[in-house]
Parts: C-alpha cells; sequence; structure tokens
C-alpha cells in the first residue's frame, strides 16, 4: 500500500496534477497563439481590402497599356516576316 510520506505516493499523486496543470498551460499557449495568428490575418486583410482598388488602378493604367503596345508591335513583327516569307516563297518557285 502506497501512504503519504513514501516517495511512490508523491509520484503516483503528484503526476495526474502535474500533467493537468502542464495540459493547461500547453492549451492557454495554443489559444493565444491563434488569436495573434487572427489578429494577424485580420490585419493582413484590411490592408488588402485597401491596396486592391490601387492594384487594379495600376493593372489598367500601367500594365495592360503595355501589354497592348508591345502585343501589337509584336504583331507587327511577325507580320514583317511572314510578309518577307511570302515573297521568298514567291522567288523561289519552281
Amino acid at each position: 500500500m502506497v501512504e503519504p510520506g513514501n516517495p511512490q505516493y508523491a509520484w503516483t499523486h503528484s503526476r495526474p496534477i502535474f500533467a493537468r496543470s502542464s495540459m493547461n498551460d500547453f492549451n492557454r499557449k495554443v489559444e493565444d497563439a491563434s488569436a495573434r495568428v487572427g489578429k494577424s490575418i485580420n490585419d493582413a486583410a484590411g490592408h488588402l481590402e485597401k491596396e486592391i482598388p490601387e492594384i487594379i488602378k495600376y493593372l489598367n493604367d500601367e500594365v495592360v497599356p503595355a501589354v497592348r503596345t508591345h502585343s501589337t508591335k509584336a504583331l507587327r513583327v511577325a507580320s514583317s516576316k511572314l510578309n518577307e516569307l511570302a515573297d521568298y516563297m514567291d522567288q523561289h518557285r519552281k
């Protein structure tokens, strides 16, 4: 039989309490970390909501016109090369 004062008594009866308090600390730390992550995500979402109109304006004002300019230029170059190829084929008919 295990009695108070016996080293085995302290081990058997203090261990569950230690495990419970350890789990409570762990759960509290997890909840704190979860709250911090949630706050960070909410802050980031708020910043994104403010930035999205600026990003869309930049895309519409800067990126789209540049793509159109370069794509039409590329089409003109391709058209010129195809015209040269057609002339070459006409000259070298057998």
